[in-house]
């Protein structure tokens, strides 16, 4: 029997949930699995040293491009399989008429309603790198915002709690995430593009894993594709079924 496939991920929940989709296909051609998870440069690092054999997925340009690039030698991209990007977001109770873009916080009525905490995951994410340097660039800090990093318990719970009260809030999100399959959640317009790209989920192999992995289920991984709605009602599932906390 061979060894089992290692497959590595960001620790987030939506990586999760699409690393499982990889292993239903692995095990579908009779492959045993085993997942490796850890905050974002670490998720890397593992690929790095070869503890993991996949890397599902890294996040190309914007996001894990420099976490990427000490290994391109040593891996392969096998397939795209969303197609995320980052938003700053606010519930759709907040009238569009009143706060549209980023630029809007810094006047009323968004100055006297909107909470001046801006409540993210680990400062690893990209999500984390671009809204910190959005609160300098905007000119936010000046009017007393704050970008505040944590654990996903922090930022999404804090989220339901504030649409729960109706309160407004700026949530730094990303698609898929599955916070949007639960709500409407309206993406601010970013003028200075501080926020990147829309990137690549990118499937990434270890060359050395190649043929232990299997050249049928290589072709079956570069077909998988799941797509930012579907991914974000997998994650949804996930938690739900879980309870998912980090």
């Amino acid at each position: 029997m061979t060894d089992p496939i290692r497959i590595g991920h960001i620790a987030l929940s939506f990586h999760e949930a699409s690393a499982r989709e990889v292993a239903r296909v692995l095990e579908s051609h009779g492959h045993e699995v085993t997942f490796a998870s850890a905050p974002h440069e670490e998720a890397f690092a593992m690929l790095g040293r070869g503890e993991v054999d996949i890397l599902a997925s890294a996040w190309l340009p914007s996001s894990h491009e420099t976490y990427l690039a000490p290994m391109l030698e040593d891996v392969d991209k096998i397939a795209v399989i969303y197609e995320p990007y980052c938003i700053w977001g606010v519930p759709d109770y907040v009238p569009q008429s009143a706060v549209a873009s980023v630029t809007d916080l810094l006047r009323e009525p968004a100055l006297s309603k909107m909470e001046l905490i801006i409540q993210g995951i680990n400062p690893g994410a990209g999500i984390s790198r671009f809204s910190a340097e959005m609160i300098k660039q905007y000119g936010l800090d000046a009017a007393g915002y704050v970008f505040r990093t944590g654990s996903e318990a922090d930022c999404f719970d804090r989220y339901e709690a504030a649409v729960a009260q109706g309160r407004w809030v700026v949530v730094p999100l990303w698609h898929p995430q599955f916070l949007h399959h639960r709500y409407r959640i309206r993406a601010l317009k970013e003028p200075k593009g501080l926020l990147g790209t829309r990137d690549d989920a990118t499937l990434v192999v270890r060359k050395e894993a190649r043929l232990r992995i299997g050249a049928a289920a290589l072709k079956d991984l570069s077909q998988l594709y799941i797509g930012n709605p579907r991914l974000s009602e997998l994650e949804d599932d996930l938690r739900r079924r879980l309870i998912y906390r980090t």
